[in-house]
């Protein structure tokens, strides 16, 4: 594994490690960072040792020290962090591999994050900070929010965080219920941004994916009973199966319909359909369970114009019904055009127009240049894609929607 993405996986554990001993957010943040730091600036060129995880919770756990020792206003915390140090030795022999049995504070700390005082909104952005390693221009575009309005966001969040003087234990089984939708939202977040960067060269960050998936099978194997875990893992399975033909190449964007589906990941489709055949047959439908049957619909048939966009588009207007959301109008819109034209989709599409936030994506822009291309009015379509380029920051997104309205100038077009 590369340097890069073994801090990426490691950075929730060395800060889930600090807060069990320390418990203050905030300066347990400061201390794993400057550890990864250290570590970025070392281990490329004495590398990386044979415990990297002891290492980064050594390195981390001495810098938190020394700042606690260096501010004098800080008496009393410093003989309460000093009580509670824990020897070298024993971080020395803390676990850097996962093995059955062995501790992963990255659950608990998402729990943490998602604590009662903080807002639904204030948890997802702290967790997609602290757990997904998210830059907060990312977790912006997650909420299609300015990263100017989202990074007080996070600092506030951190200081009621301390404010409330939050612990670090093992949740309960009420706190498990309270906090859950946050940490499926947030698990679901850093999945997207795993599966299709919001910005950058590559169009995946898989080590994201990969770190969501993991963490939802962690919860689902806590709550195996309930039907939206299974739902979510189900659609993560689902959609990260396509992750190998969604790039050509020369790392270009590969369109659904387009996709050799023979690279698909046939074993994640068969665990993923299961899960939500199951969950929808025994449990409260939801909108993680509708989503993954969606995905199912999407993965099921061997051709692309064997896709059952009718049952896709019934089940998009009940998505739409229990959980509203502009982003499942844009996908609702395409299934529409699929199966009454693009026409009606076009028109379902310009109930978006009022939202300030669709107006600013890139998506909105794309998927109506795309129903205007299926409509055969090429000049609107060339048009917005170009628009659609403009606004995405993601390098693979605008090469393709470049090559598309490249293509409808070609001559004879």
């Amino acid at each position: 594994m590369a340097i890069e993405g073994l801090l990426q996986e490691l950075a929730p554990q060395v800060l889930g490690a600090l807060l069990r001993r320390y418990g203050t957010f905030d300066t347990c943040e400061d201390a794993v960072q400057e550890a990864l730091l250290a570590a970025a600036t070392q281990w490329p060129a004495e590398g990386v040792p044979d415990r990297p995880l002891a290492w980064l919770v050594t390195v981390a756990s001495r810098r938190l020290v020394d700042e606690v020792r260096s501010q004098q206003a800080r008496r009393r915390r410093e003989a309460t962090l000093a009580a509670r140090e824990v020897p070298d030795a024993d971080l020395v022999a803390a676990p850097d591999v996962r093995k059955p049995g062995d501790r992963d504070d990255t659950l608990m700390l998402l729990f943490l994050c998602c604590h009662p005082v903080l807002t639904p909104v204030s948890q997802i952005a702290l967790t997609l900070r602290a757990v997904g390693g998210l830059t907060t221009a990312e977790i912006a575009r997650a909420f299609l929010v300015p990263e100017a309005t989202m990074a007080p966001r996070i600092s506030r969040a951190k200081q009621r965080i301390r404010a409330a003087g939050a612990t670090f234990p093992t949740p309960t089984t009420q706190e498990w219920a309270d906090r859950l939708d946050a940490v499926l939202h947030v698990l679901y977040l850093i999945f997207n941004e795993g599966y299709t960067a919001s910005s950058g060269p590559d169009l995946h960050r898989g080590e994201l994916a990969g770190e969501a998936i993991r963490l939802t099978r962690t919860v689902h194997r806590s709550l195996p009973g309930n039907g939206e875990v299974a739902g979510l893992l189900a659609l993560m399975l689902l959609t990260d199966a396509r992750r190998p033909a969604r790039v050509g190449p020369d790392g270009s964007l590969v369109p659904l319909a387009e996709q050799d589906r023979g690279r698909w990941d046939g074993v994640a489709i068969k665990e993923g359909t299961a899960l939500v055949t199951d969950a929808m047959a025994r449990s409260p439908l939801g909108p993680y369970q509708l989503q993954a049957a969606i995905a199912a619909l999407h993965v099921q048939p061997p051709r692309a114009e064997d896709t059952d966009w009718e049952q896709i588009r019934v089940l998009y207007r009940i998505l739409g019904r229990i959980a509203p959301n502009p982003m499942v109008t844009l996908n609702h819109a395409v299934a529409v055009a699929m199966t009454a034209g693009p026409r009606a989709g076009l028109e379902l599409l310009a109930t978006l127009d009022d939202d300030e936030r669709m107006v600013r994506h890139h998506r909105l822009h794309a998927v109506r240049g795309y129903l205007l291309e299926l409509a055969g009015e090429e000049a609107g379509a060339r048009e917005c894609y170009e628009i659609a380029a403009r606004r995405t920051t993601s390098i693979p997104e605008r090469r393709h929607l470049r090559e598309r309205a490249a293509r409808l100038r070609a001559p004879g077009r």
